[in-house]
């Protein structure tokens, strides 16, 4: 059964968002923890931490974990020329994330190359990046792909920062 959900990342991204089903009603939160790391807890309508997302000190990686701290997958990216190309790796599977070069939206796919869930950014020019997320996958939670999805946005915003950076140097 497809699951659609609404969720947004903050401006300064910290504090707390709610995340919406297809009904408007409230399923649970986004905790944005800090605006200086990009770690991230998905928790439940009754506040319980069901998946934390973040980025390993040092790490490019993006890993998204469950309550206890187990490591569930990891959410990458990958080279593309005209493409926005991302990997999602659990112990079981490996997803490709991929969306058109100038595009907002994005499909995930199994390894079957079916897909597994979409996304795709419904605000952000001047205002917080807001999500809508369909899963139609029978072996991700939504939640964890809640977690993936902010993990993508997490990297392009690290990359975007990046390349704003290399060209600044004095002369």
């Amino acid at each position: 059964m497809e699951q659609c959900v609404y969720f947004s990342d903050q401006f300064f991204s910290a504090g707390k968002t709610d995340i919406y089903n297809d009904a408007q009603e409230l399923v649970g939160q986004l905790d944005l923890k800090s605006a200086f790391t990009s770690s991230l807890n998905v928790e439940n309508e009754k506040g319980d931490v069901i998946i934390e997302g973040g980025f390993p000190f040092f790490s490019r990686k993006w890993n998204v974990t469950n309550a206890e701290g187990k490591v569930l997958g990891r959410v990458k990216d990958s080279f593309s020329f005209f493409t926005k190309r991302y990997s999602y790796t659990t112990d079981s599977e490996t997803y490709e994330i991929e969306s058109p070069a100038f595009s907002k939206e994005y499909t995930i796919l199994n390894e079957q190359k079916t897909e597994a869930a979409t996304f795709k950014k419904v605000s952000g020019f001047f205002q917080s990046a807001a999500y809508e997320l369909r899963n139609s996958s029978s072996s991700l939670q939504t939640e964890e792909l809640i977690a993936v999805v902010m993990g993508v946005n997490a990297i392009e915003k690290r990359n975007s920062s990046n390349a704003g950076n290399a060209g600044g140097g004095a002369t």
